[in-house]
């Protein structure tokens, strides 16, 4: 019995580790980042010369979610980690164990050159900010692989070219916009508002579910400001947005701010916001 339960625990340590090797294939860079959208711009740059693992899984929250086992194995084996660098809750609370697990790995802040507004993490979420947070990127795979140089640059010139092509499609749709106020329930789109003059008024109350007292006045604020759009992210609950949008006739709408596909994610809001369906 005891020699059966041994064989089992070393198979499936052994099992483990050939999981991370899949992951991590030497004779790519192995690169860690935080969320999703993140991935998404290191595979860009680095395209079939990096291999990317994911810390916040889909549908998780970067607010609460912890790290497994077989993750901090993964993170043991890169050579990079890319973290968002804003202040994001995970990083905050685990980046100083992360650093522990691989002494050896570069970690790029991706946050460096982009002003954080009133200590909001949501930098990702301008198209602006991506551009830079793209070059951050690419400067520190090059530090990793000085010889693949060139080919980094262009791929992040690539992108970025997307990305102001992004821009543009984004203004044209929400220059459609009648009414520029939207209602969030976990305020994610700060800079996003920002940078095409909306304004989003948060539901989240200090980042909790909100009072009564306080949804009312919500609600009163939405009447008198004619705000007919509710986003929502996935990972939270929304049923105080729901009640809000029964009290006021809005529309849900679900807007991911940690969706994996970062061009096709802002393409799919600002049409809906756009009132282009």
């Amino acid at each position: 019995m005891i020699i059966a339960l041994i064989f089992m625990l070393l198979t499936g340590v052994m099992n483990v580790g050939a999981e991370v090797e899949e992951l991590l294939p030497k004779d790519k860079i192995g690169v860690i980042v935080t969320i999703l959208p993140f991935a998404n711009f290191v595979e860009k740059v680095g395209k079939e010369r990096v291999e990317v693992g994911v810390m916040v899984p889909p549908g998780a929250s970067p607010h609460t979610y912890e790290p497994t086992p077989l993750q901090l194995k993964e993170i043991s084996q890169a050579q990079l980690y890319v973290k968002v660098g804003s202040g994001i809750d995970f990083e905050l609370a685990w980046m100083d164990k992360i650093r522990k697990v691989n002494r050896d790995m570069l970690i790029c802040d991706s946050s460096q050159g982009i002003e954080i507004i009133n200590h909001d993490p949501h930098i990702w979420l301008s198209p602006k900010n991506a551009k830079k947070i793209v070059q951050n990127i690419c400067q520190a795979l090059i530090q990793i692989d000085p010889l693949s140089q060139e080919y980094f640059k262009e791929n992040a010139r690539e992108f970025n070219s997307r990305l102001d092509e992004l821009d543009k499609e984004i203004k044209i749709k929400l220059s459609k916009m009648n009414n520029k106020r939207f209602l969030s329930y976990h305020p994610s789109w700060t800079y996003f508002a920002k940078e095409y003059d909306l304004v989003q008024v948060a539901i989240e109350e200090e980042g909790k579910e909100p009072s009564a007292t306080f949804l009312v006045s919500i609600i009163e604020q939405a009447r008198a400001s004619h705000i007919s759009i509710i986003l929502c992210s996935p990972q939270f609950n929304i049923k105080s947005a729901e009640v809000i949008a029964q009290e006021i006739g809005a529309q849900i709408i679900t807007a991911d701010p940690l969706a994996r596909d970062y061009i096709k994610n802002l393409q799919n809001l600002t049409t809906v916001l756009g009132g282009n369906e």
